[in-house]
């Protein structure tokens, strides 16, 4: 009987420390492919590897980074699409989601999960659709436009119409989510302050600027920063669609890092690289934390 009550003893788990077993399972994931991941990485990117013997070199790989061409023309073409496609993103979506707020709209929930779907598509998928009908000879795109007397364009492989497919693809996709974002924020704004201003005359357009836009300030600051690390983060399209070409027209940042590492296999260098980007990214989270600070 001793022998048991010990083993029972030994099996109980007292009500302090009940809570650190649950959480043990998500902290050791955590430590092991969040933070060990992230404290390797820094101590890489000083480093570099040459015929399979790693070295310290100190700031070497970010000095050789600000000196690289193809890293600075990787991060305009990532500028430029961000400054672009933003801006008609939103702007798309705010006038998606008013025209899906209104009373007088029917069927309503088709149109939004219409929109919505392309945010939940699996996006190699749709960037193989969006390749065939981008082609240059045969595609959908430039078969409508034949219908116009318009000569075929190079979608993917002249320097300037290969930024517009791409921010067509990124545009097509994530309009929908930033419409859901809005659409959430356009249904807090009380009802009563339309009324109050239809009393005073005001007209729609009135209303939209006056009440509307200013309520949505919040709203906009979270999806143009949230869109705006999306595009610093761009990939997927770029590698798909167009794999950085033609001759790096749209190389974005982290098509430059995963080529480094995985193509070139240096991953010290890449590593460098994606530290500067964190850079970026947390200068732009800080701005968006400043930002709604100033709002409260």
């Amino acid at each position: 009987m001793n022998v048991n009550k010990k083993k029972e003893r030994l099996f109980q788990i007292s009500p302090k420390t009940a809570p650190y077993y649950f959480l043990a399972p998500a902290v050791i994931f955590l430590l092991a492919f969040t933070v060990y991941p992230v404290i390797s990485s820094l101590v890489l990117s000083f480093q570099s590897t040459k015929g399979g013997i790693t070295e310290f070199v100190g700031l070497a790989n970010y000095s050789k980074l600000f000196r690289d061409p193809v890293f600075y023309k990787s991060l305009g073409n990532t500028f430029q699409l961000l400054i672009i496609q933003v801006p008609i993103m939103i702007t798309l979506s705010v006038i998606l989601a008013t025209l899906l707020n209104s009373t007088a709209l029917k069927f309503k929930g088709l149109f939004r999960t219409a929109f919505f779907l392309p945010a939940i598509t699996a996006l190699v998928a749709a960037s193989l659709v969006f390749m065939i009908i981008l082609d240059e000879h045969y595609g959908l795109a430039n078969y409508f436009l034949s219908m116009f007397g318009v000569e075929p364009i190079s979608w993917l492989s002249h320097p300037f119409w290969s930024k517009v497919a791409v921010v067509t693809v990124m545009t097509w996709r994530w309009v929908g989510y930033n419409m859901v974002i809005f659409l959430a924020g356009l249904q807090t704004i009380p009802d009563e302050l339309y009324e109050a201003a239809e009393i005073d005359g005001a007209s729609t357009l009135k209303k939209f600027f006056k009440i509307t836009l200013p309520l949505l300030k919040p709203v906009f600051i979270f999806t143009i920063v949230i869109s705006t690390i999306g595009t610093l983060q761009l990939f997927d399209e770029v590698y798909i669609l167009t794999g950085g070409g033609p001759n790096n027209a749209t190389m974005t940042i982290t098509l430059y890092l995963y080529e480094t590492g995985f193509k070139y296999f240096n991953f010290g260098y890449a590593s460098a690289m994606a530290y500067v980007l964190v850079i970026i990214i947390a200068a732009i989270s800080w701005l968006q934390i400043k930002l709604i600070g100033d709002e409260n």
